[in-house]
């Protein structure tokens, strides 16, 4: 995903406001001791995360892709007082680290920690969303879409992560490349959905971001 010049997003990086110690913990143990530690939001974009959050102060956010834990750490910054965050994700191998991180934060009550498949859990949420963020399997990136676009509030927003994909969505994706597939057509859908407007953001990886009219 570092097809922008590390020259300039170390630059991004040190003209944004330092993240909390905790963040920067897990950030660290991520990279140390976890598998794909790119899967990571990172400083730059979980301080976008933080700044958005912060800025529409949601009542109900839900996460689709918790990883370990330092994306959901970031919206919960923003949250409405007594505001929740539901955050799914099916590997369960990483639950015991997440639940230590959400514990040892100061969101701990707030957060609504859910394994399983998003797909099946999505449905039985019977909540109203101001702020949605998607960063799990590519191929029900719309999927996933779909089945929040009605759970969401009016002026709400659904951010999608990895959208340009190390910049593969600009070429013709090999036969097989199913994840290339599936986020060319999420930003084609999205992009002529007239229930959003949208803006996709060439940060990291690519944030497409969407508000609800």
């Amino acid at each position: 995903m570092d097809f922008i010049s590390k020259d300039i997003q170390d630059y991004s990086a040190r003209h944004t406001t330092v993240a909390g110690k905790l963040l920067e913990k897990i950030d660290r143990e991520t990279n140390l001791n976890v598998l794909r530690p790119r899967m990571l939001s990172g400083h730059v974009q979980g301080r976008i995360l933080s700044m958005v959050s912060h800025m529409i102060r949601p009542k109900t956010i839900l996460e689709i892709g918790t990883y370990t834990g330092y994306s959901a750490l970031c919206m919960a910054e923003g949250l409405a007082d007594k505001g929740k965050l539901f955050t799914i994700d099916i590997n369960e191998e990483l639950e015991p680290i997440v639940n230590r991180y959400f514990q040892e934060s100061d969101y701990s009550d707030q957060l609504q920690y859910m394994i399983g498949d998003a797909l099946d859990l999505i449905p039985s949420l019977n909540e109203t969303f101001d702020l949605v963020f998607i960063d799990a399997d590519k191929v029900n990136y719309y999927n996933y879409y779909q089945l929040v676009i009605d759970k969401m509030a009016q002026g709400g927003f659904i951010i999608a992560d990895n959208i340009l994909w190390s910049g593969k969505v600009i070429s013709k994706p090999k036969p097989n490349d199913k994840d290339t597939k599936a986020l060319i057509e999420f930003n084609k859908k999205v992009h002529e959905d007239p229930r959003v407007e949208n803006v996709l953001m060439a940060v990291r990886d690519g944030l497409m971001i969407l508000r609800v009219l």
